[in-house]
């Protein structure tokens, strides 16, 4: 998917000058065609999976994340609402615990377990999808929901697990995200990647929440980014 300066900034709640400002410090992947710049959508989400928190924060913009009008608003809520909450999943190694979250993830999602799982080893074979914090994202390259709905599922496994993180941290949060095309995805990944940058939101997620809980959770924070973006 070829993505212009304006989908970049866009996905990832940042300006276009400051994207502009990345491609100029060659920060971020990207490639001309006919004089205009164009982004991959598989490089941008490595490129944002590469850095330890959301890059308005890394790459030394002080630029907070903030939430468009539209159908971006509470986008993590109705996610997570269409999702859920799994504790105590067991598991010691990443594809253990993935497998056995995912067995009881995909009867909720009417999705098959088997296909699932694969999809996403797969694409753990081809990069780690730790952030940092001792947080995750598993993720597949393909679009399996059908339905013009999102869903993130909270994952807390039994005992924090090695997932290959760039900060070697041991990953005890994770959130499988299944969105139904390209720009969505990309832009839970990035506001997953801003909510566990901050020390507020992971202290509360190792409380290990009820849906409910996470639920009125989440739904303040999104509240927060909208009026950031009022402003």
């Amino acid at each position: 998917m070829d993505l212009k300066i304006k989908d970049v900034a866009e996905l990832l709640n940042v300006s276009e000058i400051t994207v502009r400002r990345w491609i100029t410090d060659s920060r971020i992947p990207y490639y001309r065609l006919n004089h205009q710049f164009r982004f991959s959508r598989n490089e941008i989400e490595n490129w944002m999976l590469s850095c330890k928190q959301f890059p308005g924060f890394t790459l030394g913009v002080a630029e907070p994340f903030q939430e468009r009008l539209g159908t971006q608003q509470f986008s993590l809520y109705r996610a997570i609402h269409k999702g859920g909450v799994y504790k105590d999943v067991p598991g010691t190694t990443k594809e253990e615990v993935i497998q056995a979250a995912v067995e009881r993830i995909s009867a909720d999602i009417c999705l098959d377990a088997e296909v699932i799982t694969e999809l996403l080893l797969d694409r753990e074979k081809l990069m780690s999808t730790a952030l940092s914090n001792g947080v995750a994202v598993p993720h597949t390259r393909d679009f399996l929901l059908q339905e013009s709905f999102d869903v993130v599922a909270v994952v807390f496994p039994e005992q924090p697990i090695d997932y290959g993180a760039l900060d070697a941290e041991p990953v005890d949060i994770l959130f499988f995200l299944f969105a139904c095309d390209d720009k969505r995805h990309l832009h839970l990944l990035a506001k997953l990647a801003h909510l566990s940058s901050r020390e507020e939101n992971l202290a509360y997620l190792r409380t290990h929440p009820s849906k409910d809980q996470l639920l009125e959770h989440i739904k303040q924070w999104e509240m927060g980014l909208r009026e950031c973006a009022k402003v």
